[in-house]
């Protein structure tokens, strides 16, 4: 059984899409249809995602450029499923960050093995890269240890965090400098759990924000991004 996974399948044929929803359905997965790129796109921005399999040959934008786009936001695991099974295909596929490539027609027990196994690699990834031991932050004169989640502003006072707190701004410091919405960094903070209109990260936004300002040039580090979301405004880098 998939704990909350959330695995968009990106097809335009109805037919095919429908049978893998329902097949991944089976499985404990929560699974989204996305008839296009656009609509995949409209998903990553409410969503998280953890695992996206791509048709190649889609109308609009195909399935590579898509790879090309998450590979670059490198958060998304990526399975190609296309009727191209040709090995340049799937080479070129595997180049430009696949993380596996099935040719269509499959056998169903060979996409749930390979996606199971997609999952289970990646997620050991992210488990490592999420908190790796003794790493050290700084942005705008402030630094982070994140081992020990000991903050302290450009002067070098100390700034206490709570756990909510602390894991709102990891969030903003693995994505500085772009975007994030509301949903995004409910996911990212709260959980698969968390409820639509779960208000507690607009508490913690708030608690961090009155934090951060209380620093040398805090308060205008999370900005407020009209109909888009939140952008921590600094750069981050490991020091």
């Amino acid at each position: 059984m998939a704990d909350n996974t959330l695995i968009a399948v990106v097809e335009d044929d109805a037919e095919i899409r429908d049978l893998t929803l329902g097949l991944l359905r089976r499985e404990g997965y929560e699974v989204m249809g996305c008839a296009d790129a656009e609509a995949f796109d409209r998903l990553t921005a409410r969503r998280r995602v953890d695992l996206a399999l791509l048709d190649i040959m889609m109308p609009g934008e195909d399935g590579l450029s898509v790879c090309r786009r998450l590979r670059a936001a490198g958060e998304v695991a990526i399975l190609m499923v296309t009727a191209k099974g040709d090995d340049i295909d799937r080479v070129i596929g595997l180049e430009i960050g696949a993380d596996d490539y099935l040719p269509k027609p499959y056998n169903p027990r060979e996409l749930l093995a390979r996606v199971k196994a997609i999952l289970r690699r990646t997620r050991e990834v992210h488990r490592v890269a999420s908190a790796p031991p003794g790493e050290v932050l700084g942005f705008a004169g402030w630094r982070l240890d994140t081992a020990s989640r000991d903050l302290t502003d450009p002067g070098g006072r100390a700034v206490v965090l709570t756990g909510g707190e602390h894991d709102l701004l990891m969030a903003f410091l693995r994505h500085p400098q772009r975007v994030l919405s509301r949903d995004q960094l409910l996911d990212w903070t709260r959980g698969r759990s968390a409820e639509p209109f779960d208000r507690a990260v607009d508490v913690l936004l708030s608690r961090l924000r009155r934090k951060l300002g209380a620093g040398s040039g805090g308060e205008t580090l999370i900005k407020t991004v009209r109909g888009g979301g939140y952008l921590f405004s600094a750069p981050a880098e490991r020091l």
